[in-house]
């Protein structure tokens, strides 16, 4: 559908957009993996994800209307901007911008758009794998759309594997009663990533175009070993050591990525 297409009434099409974003890191002893959750606790918390979120709302172009966001005991935390494609004037004053930071935290309301976060942090004293988890959604009503953010999301959740769903569900019609179930052209997510994300992920679609439902997954092409290590007792490894840490975090990725676990 082209913009010079007159629609009757308002552009109901919801874009939905879901990612799964996982972080990978190796932590030798239980007070490190704790340390780990910890520090991913506070670089994660509900305040910092609220920053993101609503970094989100600027770049796709809609206005918030609403925070809700939450830390949990003991670990993770949840944020729902509600958001619209214009500004509200019935809306009394203080609703106009996104609210302030309370003390435990902030509810409000919607207008039929949305975007929401929760994170999952955690570790296994098996293999001192950890790993870390956030659940995004962004899904808008109208002219907005949330294909404007992934770059944004994938850079700032340092995202060694990233999976993503994007559909668009309903239809709107124009004003001799067409309906029209999409509104612009998509073969691929990929066609909205950046040129350095398309360089750093190997990347693999499974799309639907029939239902106007895409999906592509991520995995970091090369690892930084060191980067992947928490700790002071992960400095001084031996070389074979460091290689079979190395080999359990592939494994680790590789499983997370095709959805399976390997032997």
């Amino acid at each position: 559908m082209h913009s010079s297409i007159k629609l009757h009434g308002f552009n109901n099409l919801t874009k939905s957009l879901s990612f799964n974003i996982y972080d990978i890191c190796y932590a030798k002893t239980e007070k490190e993996r704790q340390e780990y959750i910890e520090y991913i606790d506070e670089m994660y918390s509900a305040d910092r994800l609220t920053e993101i979120l609503s970094d989100v709302v600027d770049i796709i172009g809609a206005h918030i209307l609403n925070v809700a966001r939450q830390d949990y005991d003991p670990h993770g935390a949840s944020v729902t901007i509600l958001i619209a494609e214009h500004e509200m004037p019935h809306l009394p004053s203080n609703m106009q911008e996104a609210p302030g930071p309370l003390k435990d935290s902030v509810v409000a309301h919607l207008d039929k758009s949305h975007v929401t976060v929760h994170t999952y942090p955690e570790s296994h004293p098996d293999n001192g794998i950890c790993t870390f988890r956030a659940d995004i959604d962004v899904s808008t009503c109208g002219l907005i759309s949330p294909l404007k953010a992934l770059n944004h999301l994938i850079h700032a959740f340092d995202s060694d594997i990233v999976i993503m769903d994007y559909r668009v569900r309903g239809f709107t019609r124009d004003i001799d009663g067409k309906k029209h179930y999409i509104d612009h052209e998509i073969n691929s997510i990929q066609n909205y990533l950046s040129e350095d994300t398309r360089e750093d992920y190997q990347m693999i679609d499974v799309n639907v175009f029939q239902e106007n439902t895409f999906h592509t997954k991520m995995i970091k092409k090369e690892l930084d070993f060191d980067n992947y290590l928490f700790g002071e007792d992960v400095k001084g490894l031996e070389k074979k050591e460091r290689e079979d840490i190395e080999q359990r975090i592939r494994k680790e990725m590789l499983e997370i990525f095709y959805s399976r676990n390997m032997s």
